[in-house]
């Protein structure tokens, strides 16, 4: 056990997440995932599989809290070897897999979260040389007859296990790979550093078996060269395959609500507030998908509320907005009142730092999970995100009237709890002559009906 090379780290990490109230099971990813591998190592399971019957270089990029780690965690606990994963995979779908056994703990995994970084870390080269130190050891105290040397990069120790060793293969699981790109020390000079030492690793090399990435980017926008193109990426509003294992389907969080009712004594959560707050991310397949985080942490708090935008602040959302403020603000005045605006979305735009047309704007607004798009439209999904965009709006007065407009709906609130009936007509006739009413999402109820009469 080593701590990339077969860690019990993604094991106990998706060991708490089975046994966690509102887990849900997606292990039919990994049935997926098993004819890729090829043929498993306990013997009489084979039954004729080949190795390769599939690309074996997969990308997933979704928005944050979406499921990605805990994919991955998933991928590394069943099939790295060093423990028993019988106690946590016994009970869940992949066990009436065929090929279960033959792969259960039967691999050589190397699992890496970029998103770790070591303590006052300041440059990238003391970035990438702790994860690179680390593997090193790892595969020194494991392979001591493999000839590797402290200096050794990490695809030569990897080609002298394969060598050396009876062809040993490894399944890389590497998540939040595009972490690197978002940190303010990392120069352009070191980007391409980064994306060569991921195409040395991984490119072409004998020794691995399967590579499986996740990150909120695609890969293709930040390299403009071939270094990652042996990767087929899977994105949310591009591809199909794999859409089933990344947020929860309606059919999902019913089970998931039933559950909520048995075990709270006092239940303050509706079935159709779920829907209102965290539904409306559309896929590829044409279905829609709760953010699983959300939904999770509103059932166990007994309460609706903010949960995956608690992750970043309002201001995130005003860094795409604020990139051309005049582009953007009519189409944002149409979105917070519940009205679809029609743009192409461009997966890569998100990954470029000069963002500068609408269409690049909201295009990466719908790659981060800002705004969710269906049919060439683009709009705020839930009231989860509503709320943010109207936090955004009362705060920035650099977008002039709808700016203004929230504003007005704060005060046409007050006016009519306290029946002022004069400030009340002065407010409606202000939002009438600038034919843009910005809606007031305070009702659930209300909200309800917005949203699902703008599709």
């Amino acid at each position: 056990m080593g701590l990339y090379v077969n860690s019990r780290k993604p094991q106990n990490n998706f060991q708490e997440t089975v046994n966690s109230v509102y887990f849900v099971d997606k292990t039919g990813l990994l049935e997926e995932l098993i004819p890729i591998v090829g043929p498993g190592t306990r013997a009489g399971n084979q039954n004729g599989l080949m190795a390769g019957q599939g690309n074996k270089y997969i990308c997933i990029t979704r928005p944050r809290r979406f499921g990605k780690t805990v994919a991955a965690n998933m991928i590394a606990a069943y099939f790295g070897k060093g423990y028993d994963g019988h106690q946590i995979f016994d009970g869940l779908k992949i066990h009436a897999c065929e090929q279960y056994e033959a792969h259960l703990n039967q691999h050589n995994v190397v699992y890496i979260t970029f998103s770790e970084m070591p303590g006052g870390c300041g440059t990238y080269e003391q970035y990438i040389l702790r994860i690179q130190k680390r593997i090193l050891a790892d595969l020194m105290r494991a392979y001591p007859n493999a000839c590797i040397e402290e200096n050794d990069t990490l695809w030569d120790a990897f080609n002298n296990i394969y060598e050396l060793e009876e062809e040993v293969k490894f399944i890389f699981v590497l998540d939040e790979w595009d972490f690197i790109f978002h940190r303010g020390f990392v120069t352009d000079q070191d980007k391409k550093a980064y994306l060569s030492f991921l195409s040395s690793l991984l490119k072409d090399q004998p020794y691995v078996e399967l590579a499986y990435m996740t990150g909120i980017l695609p890969i293709a926008k930040y390299s403009s060269g071939s270094e990652l193109n042996m990767f087929f990426e899977y994105t949310m509003a591009s591809e199909e395959k794999y859409c089933a294992y990344f947020g929860f389907s309606e059919a999902e969080v019913d089970g998931l609500y039933k559950i909520y009712l048995e075990q709270t004594a006092h239940p303050k959560v509706t079935r159709e507030g779920l829907r209102i707050w965290y539904n409306g991310y559309h896929t590829m397949s044409g279905g829609k998908v709760y953010n699983p985080r959300s939904v999770a942490a509103a059932l166990t708090n007994n309460n609706l509320g903010s949960y995956w935008t608690s992750s970043g602040p309002y201001d995130e959302i005003f860094y795409y907005v604020g990139k051309n403020v005049d582009d953007v603000r009519d189409a944002l005045a149409l979105m917070v009142s519940g009205v679809p605006v029609r743009t192409r979305v461009r997966e890569y735009a998100a990954s470029s730092m000069g963002l500068a047309t609408k269409e690049e704007i909201l295009s990466a607004m719908v790659v981060y999970g800002f705004l969710s798009c269906e049919q060439g439209n683009v709009f705020i999904p839930n009231k989860e995100l509503m709320d943010q965009f109207e936090e955004m709006l009362r705060k920035e007065p650099s977008l002039g009237y709808v700016y203004r407009l929230a504003k007005a709906s704060d005060r046409m609130l007050e006016a009519t709890i306290s029946g002022d009936t004069d400030t009340l007509c002065s407010i409606l006739e202000y939002a009438h002559n600038t034919e843009i009413p910005l809606l007031s999402y305070s009702n659930e109820t209300d909200q309800g009906s917005r949203i699902r009469a703008a599709f």
